[in-house]
């Protein structure tokens, strides 16, 4: 094939691929132009419409061929995410339930896209209180990472550790997933990887000597509280570790003081 053959072939599978995304795109703009020309404050119903529509948008994009641009659909359909899981007022009135979906879609694009293992967890399990669907649909990404082409693949087995732990109920699953991590990071060349080893190992030997360790729970729930996107994931991270026996007190500078339950 000539050099003009093979131009022309990837401009028309680019072409055919945001003619895609446009249709999409264009249902989205309609919608929100009707959306403005009602009330400013769209009705529950209105509200629940609009999650049906994003369902079959996604549904869509489960299926869409991408020609190659993955990373183009995982990246805009986190900017969609991002954008209903921020609109808190139309989230306080119904729910997260459509969470879920957006990260099918996602890490089916793009595994590596590790940030938004993050918030596949937050807004999933915590929120939406599908901690299963979070579940698989991490493992089934985590299972196409390659660690030497992602430095930092020991994120995602942190946040499924987390997950299984905390959510599912799982602390063998969250033990070996915790030393998939600690092996992970120790073979990762990053600054920060080495103590990461280190916690993910502790982390894996509570849960050896002990499932039900409140030690390790309060651990992984001060994990959720440092990564968390929003002061209501913090807020529930606080309430769990003081559930947990743990305290929890505010230093001066604004940071948090966090010590573990008196007896594990």
């Amino acid at each position: 094939m000539s050099t003009r053959s093979r131009g022309f072939q990837a401009l028309l599978t680019l072409s055919l691929l945001l003619l895609c995304i446009a249709a999409i795109g264009g249902l989205q703009v309609l919608q929100l132009r009707q959306i403005q020309r009602q009330d400013q404050t769209p009705s529950v119903e209105q509200i629940r419409r609009d999650a049906e529509a994003e369902q079959a948008r996604l549904a869509l994009l489960q299926d869409l061929p991408t020609l190659g641009f993955d990373h183009l659909i995982a990246n805009w359909t986190f900017l969609n995410f991002l954008q209903y899981f921020g609109d808190k007022p139309a989230r306080d009135k119904t729910d997260y339930q459509l969470s879920p979906d957006f990260f099918e879609v996602i890490l089916k694009r793009d595994p590596y896209f590790v940030q938004s293992y993050n918030y596949l967890l937050t807004s999933s399990s915590i929120y939406a209180g599908l901690p299963e669907r979070s579940n698989q649909i991490m493992q089934q990404a985590l299972e196409s990472l390659k660690p030497d082409v992602l430095p930092n693949a020991y994120v995602g087995w942190r946040q499924l550790a987390i997950d299984q732990l905390l959510f599912s109920g799982d602390a063998e699953a969250a033990r070996q997933s915790f030393l998939t991590a600690a092996q992970l990071a120790a073979q990762s060349p990053l600054p920060e990887s080495q103590q990461i080893a280190v916690s993910s190992q502790q982390a894996a030997d509570f849960l050896a000597n002990n499932p039900d360790s409140r030690t390790a729970q309060v651990a992984a729930w001060v994990m959720v509280y440092s990564n968390a996107p929003d002061d209501r994931a913090r807020e529930t991270a606080i309430q769990k570790i003081q559930a947990l026996g743990g305290t929890v007190t505010k230093q001066p500078d604004g940071t948090l003081a966090i010590q573990p339950p008196a007896k594990d």
